[in-house]
């Protein structure tokens, strides 16, 4: 008798994963070793001065992290690589560091090694869900670094993404908001998320049908958080108003944008050198003549490029430097993120440090 349909689908999803970082692993390397080698096959992805890939599981101890660590520890022991955890301790419940070492016994029951829990300081810039966010993926990214992870998996499923395509429509961010998460992210791919095409009910089902102990946090019900309103009562309301099958609907719509905006971001990039002169600075005639989709895309990677935070650049700051171009009236240099300033002189667009 074969495993419980929850916890085989759970499997199966982070199989095609770990056959993913193996190939990838293996792809920049097609010599033949010269010299004589040690008697039997060299697995895939392995040579002898170079070791199996290590893949992290970030782990809450909820149920999507519990379900993909028990599914990596399964898949890890079939392949050729290897398989630990990282749980993050955010430091803002009673008692978060007691859980963070219980949940780092749990992987280690689960067979992952090496195991660790980090301790993180949350500051206050962008609200408490961002700020919670930017302190565990810098822990993250620095326990890939520390242990040489080739990649981490994330346990995030269809549901986070159909909640985090309506936060992106509710900012009016545009079709990058709405492309929500993408299956591999980060620095070198670093990120997988195996789980997008899962709902959460399957991944909860994977954890009873195996018996794992799973921890759910109390600001995932806490309506003083925004995804939590939106999980509770956003989503249903929907589903009430609309039928069942919103959720798929969003997560089908966010793939669909996130398609959109990767082709519109390689036409902005190759159209970048076209509306600069000779001395490099932008042309704002040049960038009248782009399709606005694609020149608000120029504007946005300038004005990055000069050293504006990414995360604190709205669709707002791009549509007043926009009007520099498409209804300029002799109007000032605009402020920006990171010390930055836009501004119009001589028919080109200045963008510098103020």
């Amino acid at each position: 008798m074969g495993p419980h349909p929850a916890v085989a689908a759970i499997r199966l999803a982070v199989r095609r994963v770990l056959h993913d970082v193996l190939t990838e692993h293996s792809t920049p390397h097609h010599d033949t070793p010269s010299g004589p080698q040690p008697p039997g096959p060299t697995p895939l992805g392995t040579t002898p001065d170079r070791p199996a890939p290590l893949v992290l599981v970030a782990c809450s101890g909820g149920a999507d992290s519990m379900a993909l660590a028990s599914a990596l520890a399964f898949e890890a022991r079939k392949l050729d690589l290897r398989a630990g955890g990282i749980t993050v301790d955010h430091g803002l419940q009673t008692g978060s560091g007691q859980r963070a070492r219980e949940v780092a016994d749990r992987m280690t029951a689960l067979g992952l090694d090496p195991v660790e829990a980090v301790a993180v300081t949350v500051g206050r810039d962008g609200g408490p869900e961002a700020a919670a966010r930017d302190a565990r993926y810098a822990a993250l990214d620095a326990a890939a670094q520390r242990h040489g992870a080739t990649a981490i998996l994330l346990g995030h499923t269809r549901d986070d993404q159909a909640e985090t395509v309506l936060l992106g429509l509710a900012r009016g961010s545009g079709i990058r908001s709405l492309s929500g998460m993408a299956a591999v992210s980060g620095t070198a791919r670093r990120y997988r998320r195996p789980f997008l095409e899962l709902d959460r009910q399957t991944v909860r089902k994977a954890c009873i049908a195996q018996e794992l102990a799973v921890w759910d946090d109390p600001h995932n019900s806490d309506p003083a958080y925004t995804r939590s309103r939106l999980r509770h009562e956003g989503l249903p309301a929907l589903e009430k108003a609309l039928g069942k099958g919103v959720v798929e609907a969003l997560a089908r719509t966010a793939q669909l944008s996130r398609d959109d905006a990767d082709a519109l971001d390689s036409w902005a990039a190759d159209a970048e050198a076209s509306v600069r002169d000779e001395a490099g600075r932008l042309e704002c005639a040049k960038l009248f003549g782009l399709p606005p989709a694609v020149r608000r895309r120029v504007l946005r990677r300038a004005v990055i490029a000069e050293g504006a935070p990414a995360g604190s650049l709205f669709a707002r700051h791009i549509e007043e430097i926009d009007r520099l171009i498409t209804g300029w009236r002799g109007q000032g240099a605009i402020n920006l993120p990171g010390r930055v300033e836009a501004l119009r002189q001589g028919g080109r667009l200045v963008i510098r440090q103020g």
